[in-house]
């Protein structure tokens, strides 16, 4: 191997640099794509993340993560239909945000069980159960990854039902002024009458008042906040102060966990998608965790994989800094 690059010293410098100049231009434009037209940024990278995983599922049979994707994909289009129907139902907006706090709460679940299976397996404590290490890092890995896939997807497409909904009841417009003037004791989320005062405590959920003076449904405001990554208010667009609305320490780690979501899809969205194409051209030469995600995960995990590991333990480790210090 050494004999057949003797003397390409110079070329393989020139390749680098390439790589190097293309690579740091390349971040540049889809940083500057992200700050001017973030709106287009999100819908393509959706799209992205969304539709080309069918063609890799298909050809390389990852019927596990096909099934997985076909169920979701199904539900979602139909609260993706019923979000964008004029006239809006009144129960729609529940049943949006109902879906994807569903989504949310899964994903966060599947992040976390896959994070402490990785953990307990380098620690050893798959031995105290008998398990082999290889099929408790295999079950880590999976649950890690499709936590954050489908989280990702869930809270792009809970931004882009928020917006549809908002738009249509009329109380909000994401440019200019909203269409409809809103009144005392209504919802600007949903649109519906406010039942339970302000300082009663209710059956079901209890009404919330943000700082502009605005009250909502307590479940409908943390639909727009958290699930539909929202910090503004929904009729007057003031500043949503979260701290003060996530009162409970246990509770904070969902928003930064979200916040991980939106690095994660820039992280992962804008791979290249090639070199794992060639990888799977030639599986003698994968690692066991690659062979096994090559089964039936998502194509664009693979070249992060050991980097979406570290991040999250870096993740887990700012959630307690951030939960001890408040």
């Amino acid at each position: 191997m050494y004999r057949m690059h003797r003397g390409h010293e110079s070329m393989h410098v020139e390749m680098i640099l390439i790589f190097l100049c293309t690579l740091v231009i390349a971040q540049i434009v889809l940083v500057q794509w992200r700050q001017r037209h973030g709106q287009s940024y999100n819908l393509v990278t959706l799209l992205q993340m969304w539709v080309v995983p069918l063609y890799f599922t298909i050809k390389l049979y990852w019927w596990r993560f096909l099934s997985m994707w076909g169920m979701f994909s199904a539900i979602t289009s139909y609260i993706l239909f019923r979000a964008t129907r004029k006239p809006l139902s009144g129960r729609t907006p529940r049943l949006v945000y109902k879906w994807f706090l569903l989504i949310y709460k899964l994903s966060y679940a599947f992040g976390v069980v896959g994070y402490l299976a990785i953990m307990f397996t380098m620690c050893g404590f798959n031995l105290f159960f008998k398990i082999k290490a290889r099929d408790s890092m295999d079950f880590g890995i999976v649950s890690l990854f499709y936590g954050l896939y489908y989280g990702v997807m869930g809270r792009d497409f809970a931004e882009i039902c928020s917006d549809y909904m908002a738009s249509t009841i009329g109380f909000y417009s994401m440019s200019g002024m909203p269409t409809r003037s809103l009144g005392d004791n209504v919802c600007a989320v949903c649109g519906q009458k406010i039942i339970v005062e302000l300082d009663e405590e209710g059956l079901i959920e209890n009404t919330y008042q943000l700082s502009c003076n605005h009250v909502f449904h307590e479940f409908c405001i943390r639909g727009w906040c958290i699930v539909g990554k929202k910090q503004t208010c929904p009729y007057c667009k003031e500043k949503v102060d979260l701290k003060r609305m996530i009162s409970n320490p246990w509770e904070r780690t969902h928003f930064l966990y979200g916040q991980i979501l939106d690095w994660l899809r820039y992280l992962v969205a804008w791979q290249p998608v090639e070199q794992q194409h060639k990888q799977t051209q030639h599986p003698l030469h994968l690692s066991h965790c690659d062979r096994f995600l090559i089964q039936g995960c998502s194509p664009f995990v693979k070249p992060t994989m050991d980097l979406l590991s570290l991040m999250w333990l870096i993740s887990k480790a700012a959630d307690w800094c951030y939960f001890l210090m408040n």
